[in-house]
């Protein structure tokens, strides 16, 4: 590997642009290419962001020999397919989340991840946030106590298209991988594998789900609830809540700064300001993990990926929610 971790971008959207600016700040990185369906599209991205190679395939980026990493960043559809390409082909691999549209695509990228010995991690970049990280630190010390219950939820309102990916089936569309994803990895990293669930939800004209509402059951008692929506706008908040305290996230808590410390006769505000580009901790994750030969992120390892896919596919399955394909 070069003195930095070489990027190639597959996609060129939203995402891509935001993970491409946390690339630029991040010191152990350079973004080297970029790939789209569509070439003008790609030779846009590519010039916006510094890099000097464009490609119009995605195979031809996962051969560039000078490319040491891929960002995954393409519709949830095509992750798993995108990942498995790259891997296949040597890289290392930060895919976008969701991970993929369920565990069985899952297990497949992780499978290959391990048998070609190359570095993967979903990009679940609010766990990499410094005040994510402080929450886990509060909760090590035992800030709150035992923690009891989660409480998360992350819900907008996005304009009506049946088309575009946020509401189409054949897309990954709906709350649940989409939105949902945030407060139940939340629950997850604090909580672990739930023991039971049980989830509603609303399937819109489309047929995916436009807002859901799930409670699951850990080992001790221990209860998480997470809602999500994307034609509802919602509180935007998450509890931890424990047997000596509580621990408040604000509004929009999956890229926030601040978090709020409750016990009692005590409340304090705590404040940690991140980079100008938030998605700069999950990319340097990566390369701190590559550069020590780690095939997977302690902070967001595989298995837990896979659990919260098979989550996510237990809660479809009761709404009778499947995608194309399946």
């Amino acid at each position: 590997m070069a003195d930095k971790l070489r990027w190639g971008m597959i996609g060129c959207g939203r995402i891509a642009n935001s993970l491409a600016g946390g690339i630029a700040l991040s010191e152990g990185s350079q973004l080297v290419a970029a790939a789209a369906r569509d070439l003008d599209r790609a030779e846009a991205f590519a010039e916006k962001h510094g890099a000097t190679r464009a490609y119009g395939s995605y195979e031809e980026l996962v051969n560039d020999e000078d490319i040491d990493a891929v960002c995954v960043a393409t519709v949830h559809a095509t992750h798993a397919s995108s990942t498995l390409l790259a891997l296949r082909a040597g890289k290392h691999v930060l895919c976008e989340k969701p991970f993929a549209m369920n565990a069985t695509e899952a297990a497949a990228m992780i499978d290959e991840a391990r048998r070609t010995k190359r570095f993967l991690m979903e990009a679940m970049w609010t766990r990499f946030l410094p005040n994510i990280v402080r929450l886990r630190e509060l909760i090590a010390e035992g800030a709150i106590g035992e923690v009891r219950m989660v409480h998360a939820d992350f819900g907008y309102r996005t304009p009506w298209n049946p088309t575009g990916r946020t509401l189409d089936p054949a897309a990954g569309g709906g709350a649940l991988l989409d939105a949902g994803v945030y407060p139940l990895s939340l629950a997850s990293m604090l909580l672990g594998k739930p023991l039971e669930l049980t989830g509603v939800a609303y399937l819109g004209e489309t047929g995916v789900d436009e807002q859901f509402a799930a409670t699951l059951r850990y080992d001790a008692g221990r209860l998480a609830v997470a809602s999500g929506a994307v034609r509802t706008n919602t509180h935007k908040q998450a509890w931890i809540v424990g047997t000596d305290g509580q621990i408040l996230l604000e509004p929009g808590w999956w890229g926030g700064s601040k978090l709020t410390l409750f016990r009692p006769y005590h409340k304090e505000e705590l404040e940690f300001p991140y980079a100008a580009n938030r998605y700069v901790y999950e990319v340097d994750e990566v390369v701190r993990c590559v550069a020590a030969g780690k095939p997977e992120s302690e902070i967001m390892p595989l298995d837990e990926t896979l659990e919260l896919l098979r989550t996510m596919d237990a809660l479809r399955d009761q709404w009778g929610l499947k995608y194309p394909g399946e």
